[in-house]
Order: structure tokens, then sequence, then C-alpha cells
């Protein structure tokens, strides 16, 4: 079911302060967004800081990119939450941000597995990789929408990440998961200490026998 508006920006000024607390987000990069209504979704506004976000720091914006009441501007990253909304309507939350371990990554041509342990098995069951495009552009949008239904983590080359599920809490938790992935391997490489990876049985028993979570249902 989903929150009220009131609701909604309560629990995105929580993500953001946590999300600048542990590492997640830095200065004012980032936005985040959460969904509604079925046609609307609330996002940070344009040059917003995520560990202070205000009440007025939001627009509420229609699929068609139209926002209301008339006040703040959505940020320019709206294109890329846009389209995750439309392609996945079971979504509730979007989070974007360049944390430290994570942008490393997706700077690099580094393997980033989901076979290390619990988390990383449910929360980057699949990850995606987007080429780079211009922040903002249309173009990201439409390079987010071809991959937004084979993926809930997805690496913008050269850019930051974006991460999406069922609710904010769930968003978040995949963003700190696939950070601590990522600094976790970063470490074991320079300290030269080789990773063991679960056999893909034993994921894939995990994923639909375990009752950790539901099974995600995919759609690509």
């Amino acid at each position: 079911m989903l929150l009220g508006k009131d609701a909604v920006r309560s629990e995105l000024q929580a993500a953001g302060r946590y999300m600048m607390e542990h590492g997640l987000a830095w200065g004012n990069a980032g936005n985040i967004s959460a969904r509604t209504g079925e046609d609307r979704y609330l996002i940070t506004a344009s040059g917003t800081f995520l560990g202070e976000l205000g009440d007025d720091d939001f627009a509420e914006c229609t699929f068609g990119g139209l926002s209301f009441p008339q006040g703040r501007k959505a940020s320019k990253e709206m294109p890329m939450h846009r389209a995750v909304y439309e392609r996945r309507p079971e979504i509730g939350a979007v989070l974007h941000a360049s944390p430290f371990y994570s942008t490393m990554f997706a700077c690099s041509n580094e393997e980033l597995p989901a076979d290390l342990f619990v988390e990383t098995m449910y929360y980057l069951e699949r990850v995606e990789r987007v080429p780079y495009c211009h922040p903002g552009s249309e173009e990201l949008g439409a390079a987010v929408r071809e991959k937004a239904g084979r993926a809930n983590v997805l690496l913008l080359e050269n850019h930051g990440v974006l991460v999406y599920d069922t609710n904010i809490r769930e968003a978040r938790m995949a963003l700190q998961t696939l950070e601590m992935a990522c600094r976790m391997l970063v470490t074991a490489k320079s300290a030269g200490v080789p990773l063991a990876k679960l056999p893909e049985q034993t994921v894939q028993h995990f994923l639909n026998h375990a009752g950790y979570k539901p099974r995600r249902e995919w759609k690509a």
C-alpha cells in the first residue's frame, strides 16, 4: 500500500540523513525518490543536500515529467527515476548516489559478484552496467529504461549507481549492501586475500527456498 505524500517525504528525509551519515552520499551529489501514486512520485529538488532535506526540498512529478504544485525544480536526474517507475510498476523507491567504493566499480571493468554472502545473494542478485551518458540527459533515462527490467542494481559507468526496490527501506539496504560488497572486494584484493564464492547451485537454492525474501520476478 502506498504511503501518503507527507509520510513519503519524512521517509526520504530519513533516508537522506542515513546515506550521508553512513558514507553512501557526499556533498550535494545524489538524488532520491519514492512513489506517491500509480502515476507520480516525490523526488529531491535540484541542488539539495541529502543530509539536510527540508519539507520544501522536494518536487512531486507525474510520469509525464510535470511537477506540481509549481515551486522547486525537480532534480535534473528525473529522467532515470521516471524510467524505473514506468518500467517496473512494483518499484516504490529509487536511490541514486556516488558512494566511494561502488563508484570505483562503476568506473572500472571489475566484476561485481553476487555469490559472496547472504545479503549479496538477495540484494545484488542482478547487477547491470549502463554505458556513460551525461547526467540528467534523456539519453541516460533511455539507457536506464533498457536495463531496469533486468536488474535491481545499475552501475552507471563513470558516474555512480542506481538502486531501486519495493520501498525506501529495501532500496537503502540494497545500496548499503552494494557499497559493503565493493569495499570488501577492494580490501581483499589489496590484501591479497582470495574470496571464496558460493556455488551457483547453492545461490539458486537460497533464492528459491531459503525464505529469506520472496523471489524477485524478472520481466526481461
